[in-house]
């Protein structure tokens, strides 16, 4: 038995490969049993994913422009904006290639993106365009940057600029005694007060995860690093300055998408993608680890099914997300 699966209480991968749910059968093989994209299965896992469950069912509802909801509500219409079916798309696995999916980032990046900064904001802007530089927000930015790598618009020269924002502005700060200056700092004081927003530490840092290695300029590397050292100083989920005390106790309720709340599965699963191993992360390891059933499946604790297009499984039962995420998870840190 692998060392990884020496944690578990039963193997549920033959579960997460059926073909109900193509999507995480998708991430099963291809995470779990390391398939390549190019695997026969694996593509036509993703072929299904396109046709069926509810990644059809989001597109099905989406205007012939590109958006969702009003167009001027891509981030303030939650969970049904544009900006949050990005996320879910990208979550799910969704073909970057399709058409439809297309529009809808082509959308964002013309409705959401300060042209000057490159960062992503709540409002566009009614002269200029583009978004509205003052309402700039870290959260936004990291997951419509990751959002846009993982439906394959990396090479985008706006994507490239929100990477930049990310490394110019994203902060790390952990109780300081005077919080930062200037613009984007002045206006969200629990975006950029003396500490920084936890949420925004995460995305921002999933976003840079995103690029591939070999693409992660020094900067790139040193935002990373610095990123990563604020998660593990606070063990994840604690308070650093008090580490017998949550900083987030709703971190330890697992839950799928995560939207711009997140948890310790998100956390972890970003942590080892970057290939980390520390010992830091072995209390937020244990609580994962307890969490499973007795056939090694996780549940779904937290949700915004009713606010999102479509639901997504259903809380309080097994959930497939969550278990492939997590099994990702320990299969990084202890293989």
């Amino acid at each position: 038995m692998n060392s990884w699966k020496s944690v578990l209480k039963a193997d549920p991968t033959a579960w997460l490969l059926e073909k109900d749910n193509p999507a995480v059968r998708r991430l099963a093989l291809t995470w779990i049993l390391d398939r390549p994209e190019s695997d026969p299965e694996v593509e036509e896992a993703e072929r299904d994913s396109m046709r069926r469950g509810v990644i059809p069912k989001i597109l099905a509802k989406q205007h012939a422009e590109g958006h969702w909801e009003a167009p001027d509500d891509f981030y303030m219409a939650k969970y049904k904006g544009t900006v949050w079916q990005l996320i879910i798309l990208a979550e799910l696995g969704a073909d970057g290639r399709d058409e439809r999916i297309r529009k809808a980032c082509e959308f964002i990046l013309k409705k959401s993106q300060d042209a000057e900064s490159g960062g992503f904001s709540i409002h566009s802007a009614a002269r200029k365009g583009g978004g509205r530089p003052g309402e700039v927000i870290p959260c936004l930015t990291g997951n419509m940057v990751w959002s846009l790598i993982r439906l394959g618009l990396e090479d985008d020269p706006w994507v490239r600029r929100g990477i930049d924002w990310i490394v110019q502005y994203q902060r790390y700060d952990d109780g300081i005694s005077r919080a930062p200056k200037g613009w984007p700092y002045d206006r969200y004081v629990s975006c950029w007060g003396k500490h920084t927003c936890h949420m925004g530490a995460v995305k921002a840092l999933k976003a840079l995860a995103a690029v591939p290695v070999e693409r992660r300029t020094p900067k790139i590397q040193d935002t990373i690093g610095r990123g990563v050292e604020y998660l593990l100083k606070h063990h994840i989920y604690k308070k650093s300055h008090d580490l017998s005390a949550m900083a987030k106790p709703g971190w330890r309720r697992f839950g799928f998408p995560w939207m711009y709340q997140t948890d310790i599965v998100e956390i972890l699963g970003i942590l080892t993608r970057l290939a980390y191993r520390d010992a830091r992360m072995h209390e937020a390891l244990d609580i994962l680890i307890s969490k499973q059933d007795a056939r090694g499946a996780w549940t779904l604790e937290n949700t915004f099914n009713g606010r999102f297009q479509t639901n997504i499984e259903r809380k309080g039962e097994p959930s497939k997300w969550v278990t492939v995420h997590a099994l990702a998870v320990l299969k990084r840190f202890f293989a």
